[in-house]
């Protein structure tokens, strides 16, 4: 059991960085988090039943683990910093008008609830609304208006 939950650990790790990314501002809270994340996943790791995806599950357990960590030690975003550095920007050539753009969408994503941050960051991993449901345990017409809510607090937070 330990081999397997290593190999698949490995293999989407990906999935617990983009989340402590989006939790944590710091180098350090996003390195304590991650533990959480690993630990809370192999505590649950026998529970796991193959009835959805393991990202999906995995995403689940990382989500409220993050989730649950933010409102337990009442992090509130540093916005001086607000760990910016680990998005990178995915354009052939730089452009710095794109990049400014990408780190207001950060700055505004920050003011956001856990959970809307964790809707926020299922869409721009082209996430359906059902998989978004799933992975969150709301339902998919709540993900939709929700979804629409944070566009708008976005669009303020960004002054568009």
């Amino acid at each position: 059991m330990e081999k397997e939950f290593v190999q698949i650990i490995s293999q989407n790790q990906g999935i617990i960085h983009k989340v402590c990314s989006i939790y944590c501002d710091s180098e350090e809270d996003r390195r304590d988090l991650f533990q959480e994340i690993l630990a809370q996943l192999w505590k649950s790791f026998p529970s796991f039943r193959s009835e959805s995806k393991f990202s999906t599950w995995m995403y689940r357990v990382a989500l409220n683990t993050a989730i649950t960590s933010f409102k337990k030690n009442k992090r509130q975003p540093d916005k001086s910093g607000l760990g910016i550095e680990n998005f990178q920007l995915a354009v052939e050539e730089y452009d710095h008008e794109t990049e400014e753009q990408i780190k207001l969408l950060y700055k505004a994503i920050a003011n956001l609830s856990g959970i809307e941050k964790s809707i926020v960051l299922l869409y721009l991993e082209n996430k359906k609304y059902e998989e978004i449901a799933e992975i969150t345990g709301i339902t998919q017409n709540y993900v939709r208006v929700k979804m629409n809510r944070i566009k708008a607090k976005l669009k303020k937070y960004m002054n568009i």
